[in-house]
C-alpha cells in the first residue's frame, strides 16, 4: 500500500493592505535579498534556482521566506518548481515610489 502523498503547505502571502513598511524595509536590508529583488525587477518571474546569488539552497529559501512574508515577492508552485515574482504593483499601491527609490539608491547590479 503506497504511503500518504506529501504535499507542500500553501504559501502565505500578505494582502496588499496588510503589507507593513517596516517588514518591507527589513526584507530589503540584506544584500542577497536586494539581488533577488533587482533580478525580479528586470525579469517578471523566475524559478527559484536561477537567481545570481552564491548561497546554500537552505539560505536562499530563508531569503525567499523573508521577502514573501514581508509582501515583497509572490511565489507559486508549477509542477515541481517554485516561481517567484516581484509584487511591484502591490508595493507601489501601498507605498508609492518606494521600490523605485530603494532600487535607485542601491545602484546598478554588478
Amino acid at each position: 500500500m503506497p504511503g500518504p502523498s506529501r504535499r507542500r503547505a500553501p504559501l502565505a502571502h500578505p494582502e496588499t493592505e496588510e503589507i507593513d513598511l517596516l517588514d518591507v524595509l527589513h526584507a530589503l536590508a540584506d544584500p542577497t535579498r536586494m539581488t533577488i529583488v533587482r533580478t525580479l525587477d528586470a525579469t517578471p518571474e523566475r524559478a527559484c534556482g536561477t537567481f545570481p546569488v552564491d548561497v546554500a539552497p537552505s539560505t536562499l529559501s530563508h531569503h525567499f521566506k523573508v521577502l514573501r512574508e514581508a509582501g515583497v515577492i509572490r511565489q507559486r508552485e508549477e509542477a515541481n518548481r517554485r516561481l517567484t515574482a516581484l509584487r511591484r504593483d502591490d508595493l507601489d499601491a501601498r507605498f508609492p515610489g518606494l521600490v523605485a527609490t530603494v532600487l535607485a539608491a542601491y545602484g546598478d547590479p554588478a
